[in-house]
């Protein structure tokens, strides 16, 4: 009797502990699968961007479907393909490997190479996946074939800005240094990769057209460690502006290179990755200073674009012990609090309605209004942040990245390095 009494009060136990442990009541995680190159920045800065945004909505208990909280879960791969060498197959096999194997809901992050992105398109149709490309991936081929072929390929959204905006952009901030400095030769170094040579042969004929000379252009292999030939050629034309495309780490060196030869023209990086990371400056022992970047998004850089894009600045660095990174980091981070809204007025996770909403989206964020076109999946653009997704230009100044464009947000004018001046 005694062993039967102790067996039902053990029951009893265990039942009620179903009901009062945390971790038998958690609903199930809503996965999101990053497909990153996480040895390279427009990797790992996206993965530490939508880690901090689902920490941030996890602790206040998660996405709200319908009066039920959900939390996130994040399942970061490595698609390597921004390392050199590496096929485009190997991202189409990770990006598989999270929808099949590791059960995503979601795809935030990359593929960051466009080659890779456009490729994973036909993926994401067979497995009815949504993906926001939210770093790298600047082709507007992207988005080009969602308006083109809709039904087959509305599953792919992008958060950030593209190679064609990004012209726009630094064309922008090309006609300002011509009217501040009467400026107007331009000669392009870019990497040998889609979004680079496009991107620099389309800024030379849109320069073209604005008064600017086109001196030459140099395309350079991923992994190019010495490009002082490309800069005499710099030199020997009289460009006055270097427009650098480049993802690879090694630009770095371009940088030091130009300093080191007193190069007389002005570094323009349309896409540049080491000198958006604020260890630029010590990386380059200051030989960077006067270098401009486009960090595509606002919060990348810090500004008061909006209340949001200093207040996420400030957590990224205290999560973090670094500032936000560069490309793919803002937009990381938004990405996740923009599927969460989506998911949220659509009551489910369903995919066709988390499509429908998403195209509804129109939300203040960290740099901007944040809204979609509803035939492209583009995010919308916009000078001013109020109206749509705001880009940034900085300049690197005595050890810190000043926002120099858009006017609606800059924090400092563009300067000459010395030589120039003589």
């Amino acid at each position: 009797m005694k062993i039967r009494k102790f067996l039902r009060i053990l029951l009893l136990l265990i039942g009620i502990s179903l009901f009062t442990v945390p971790w038998a009541q958690a609903e199930e995680p809503i996965t999101i699968g990053c497909p990153l190159a996480l040895d390279y920045l427009y990797g790992w800065d996206a993965e530490r961007g939508v880690n901090l945004a689902v920490e941030e909505i996890n602790a206040q208990g998660g996405v709200d479907i319908n009066g039920e909280k959900r939390p996130f879960e994040v399942v970061a791969m490595d698609t390597r393909d921004l390392a050199p060498g590496v096929p485009v197959s190997e991202s189409l096999m990770t990006v598989e490997k999270l929808i099949l194997q590791k059960n995503a809901d979601f795809l935030i992050g990359g593929p960051v190479r466009s080659e890779a992105a456009i490729a994973t398109m036909p993926l994401l149709t067979k497995y009815k996946t949504i993906s926001i490309l939210t770093t790298g991936s600047l082709s507007p081929k992207i988005h080009q074939r969602v308006k083109d072929n809709y039904d087959k390929f509305k599953y792919q959204f992008r958060i950030h800005g593209e190679a064609k905006q990004l012209v726009k952009e630094c064309m922008d901030c090309l006609m300002q240094i011509h009217d501040k400095y009467e400026l107007n030769r331009l000669f392009v170094m870019a990497q040998d990769v889609e979004h680079a040579r496009k991107g620099g042969e389309i800024l030379g004929k849109v320069a073209g057209k604005k008064g600017w000379k086109m001196t030459g252009m140099e395309t350079y292999p991923t992994g190019t460690g010495d490009f002082s030939q490309g800069l005499l050629k710099v030199k020997k034309t009289n460009a006055e502006v270097i427009s650098l495309w480049m993802d690879m780490p090694e630009s770095s060196i371009l940088l030091k290179q130009w300093y080191d030869l007193k190069i007389p023209a002005l570094p323009f990086g349309s896409t540049l990755c080491a000198a958006e990371q604020p260890g630029f400056w010590e990386a380059t022992d200051g030989k960077g200073e006067y270098c401009l970047c486009n960090v595509v998004n606002a919060g990348n850089a810090p500004s008061n674009a909006t209340p949001w894009t200093m207040d996420f600045y400030n957590a990224y660095k205290e999560k973090w012990d670094v500032a936000p990174e560069g490309l793919g980091t803002s937009s990381s981070y938004m990405a996740v609090y923009v599927l969460t809204d989506a998911i949220e007025r659509a009551g489910t996770i369903e995919t066709d309605k988390v499509i429908k909403a998403l195209e509804k989206t129109d939300m203040m964020g960290v740099y901007g209004r944040i809204r979609f076109d509803p035939n492209s999946h583009q995010v919308i653009p916009s000078n001013d942040p109020k109206e749509g997704a705001v880009g940034s230009i900085v300049q690197w100044q005595d050890g810190k990245r000043v926002v120099v464009y858009p006017k609606s947000i800059a924090q400092g004018e563009i300067k000459l390095p010395p030589w120039m001046k003589e």
